[in-house]
């Protein structure tokens, strides 16, 4: 039986939850939230020691001024008034992205929250925030460019040497909520030979019973790797 170590979410519907409920749409986010934490400390019960969550991206920047601002909130509570959420259950936490964008009261706070983590070993959160699957592979080479890296020294390894996502494991299996059957461009490099799994919930229905879902399902799955 294969083990999830490694799931991935992207977490639609926070607004359609929201919207269904006559409920503003600020409300479905916090909600959605609110869940994140939830179902993380039911991952790290479940033995799933990687948990990357995309959170913002670099899309999103084109959604009302208002939105953005609230997500942007959110996302400075987590790496702030929530760290030790994290902390005392000896969780790493790392944000995932580019920094261009983001204010610096918050690539602060995500720099301290990330220091103070650390040492961290229980398991780890990837929260991606400004991030974009062509974002992160368009970034690395000019990163190898900048670097003067000739082209006979490009290998897969000094590749990934230049992406957010260095140093973490691949990814297992990525679960996308609220119906929608597509990965946007999401984690293309780590995500490569991820199972995928679609749940018709929107984000902020999304259980534990779910989670036990995705993990039973996993685990019947036959991973071959092109073999």
């Amino acid at each position: 039986m294969v083990h999830l170590n490694h799931l991935a979410i992207i977490p639609d519907g926070n607004r359609r939850w929201a919207r269904e409920r006559g409920l503003p749409t600020l409300e479905g986010h916090r909600r959605g939230y609110d869940n994140f934490k939830a179902i993380g400390d039911a991952c790290l019960k479940r033995g799933i020691t990687q948990l990357t969550f995309w959170g913002f991206s670099t899309e999103n920047w084109k959604r009302s001024e208002e939105e953005v601002a609230y997500l942007m909130d959110l996302i400075l509570i987590a790496v702030t008034k929530d760290v030790d959420f994290y902390h005392d259950r000896n969780i790493r936490l790392r944000v995932i992205g580019r920094r261009e964008g983001l204010s610096k009261a918050l690539l602060g706070a995500i720099d301290e929250a990330e220091a103070k983590t650390a040492a961290n070993t229980a398991g780890q959160v990837n929260v991606c925030v400004n991030y974009g699957g062509r974002a992160e592979i368009v970034d690395a080479v000019k990163a190898l460019v900048s670097a003067g890296v000739r082209p006979e020294d490009v290998t897969e390894e000094r590749f990934e040497a230049e992406m957010v996502m260095v140093g973490i494991p691949d990814i297992d299996m990525i679960v996308r909520t609220s119906g929608e059957q597509r990965l946007s461009g999401f984690q293309p490099w780590k995500g490569g030979y991820a199972e995928l799994y679609f749940v018709e919930k929107h984000w902020p229905d999304f259980s534990e019973q779910d989670l036990d879902e995705v993990v039973k399902e996993f685990e019947q799955r036959e991973r071959r790797f092109g073999k």
